[in-house]
């Protein structure tokens, strides 16, 4: 798919509006496909139709007897794996299970979730518009020096700064497995299109990056400007009143 997935008319690529919103088209997704002749070497996926990652966690109530119909604490459970749910065009030199590395079709013999051994990665950019990365126009992030540290130059060749080119929000899913699949060949629809659920292991902003309490600063995570008051005891949240937040 190096080649055979991009190297068509129907990878041509196009004109994409500058806009403040973020819009599909501009959201990237990659990964090191069956035909890859070297390590590392992820290609953007073409003619996907769908890309929606979803994850859930439970939040269990404490309560305590004697004190009412009352609500002392939520706790945040455990974070189900993410999914990931992705439609795209079915392609004769490039099936679903291709792109994600496993050698299906012309290229090998699997044809089954059963026959896949092995986890795969995917990336995710969303590339910034210029509208909020060109230093020329007001309101953008280039007033926003920490802002630069969570963006990558498009395409993961390095470091942004504003005014340098374009930038993009990057997001690795690590350790990706697919819980199902299905397509349809209809007789009143001449499009076939594949389906199937990925479960990521992990996300991160990085590879580099460790998420533990001892590697990161909480100001990393969260404004603690933005702290429920209902928390005494740190940054003044006590004395903060719903108007001032």
């Amino acid at each position: 798919m190096a080649a055979r997935d991009r190297d068509t008319y129907v990878h041509r690529l196009g004109v994409t509006p500058e806009t403040a919103s973020i819009i599909s088209q501009k959201n990237k997704i990659y990964a090191i496909p069956a035909d890859a002749a070297a390590e590392g070497a992820a290609v953007q996926i073409g003619v996907i139709a769908t890309f929606d990652p979803s994850e859930t966690r439970a939040i269990e109530p404490v309560r305590g007897v004697g004190f009412g119909d009352h609500v002392a604490e939520l706790v945040p459970g455990v974070t189900e794996p993410m999914t990931l749910a992705v439609t795209r065009t079915a392609q004769y030199l490039s099936m679903i299970f291709q792109v994600f590395g496993y050698k299906g079709g012309i290229d090998g013999l699997v044809r089954s979730l059963r026959h896949h051994k092995w986890p795969f990665d995917l990336v995710q950019e969303i590339v910034l518009s210029r509208l909020v990365t060109d230093p020329s126009v007001s309101n953008t992030i280039s007033g926003n020096a920490a802002a630069s540290d969570y963006i990558e130059s498009f395409g993961g060749t390095g470091t942004f700064s504003p005014g340098a080119g374009l930038g993009a929000l990057v997001t690795y899913y690590e350790g990706c497995w697919l819980s199902d699949y299905s397509t349809s060949y209809a007789a009143d629809a001449a499009l076939v299109t594949e389906n199937t659920t990925v479960n990521v292991t992990d996300i991160v902003q990085s590879p580099e990056i460790d998420y533990g309490d001892m590697e990161l600063n909480d100001s990393q995570l969260f404004n603690f400007m933005a702290l429920s008051r209902i928390i005494p005891g740190l940054v003044g949240a006590e004395n903060r009143t719903i108007a001032e937040i």
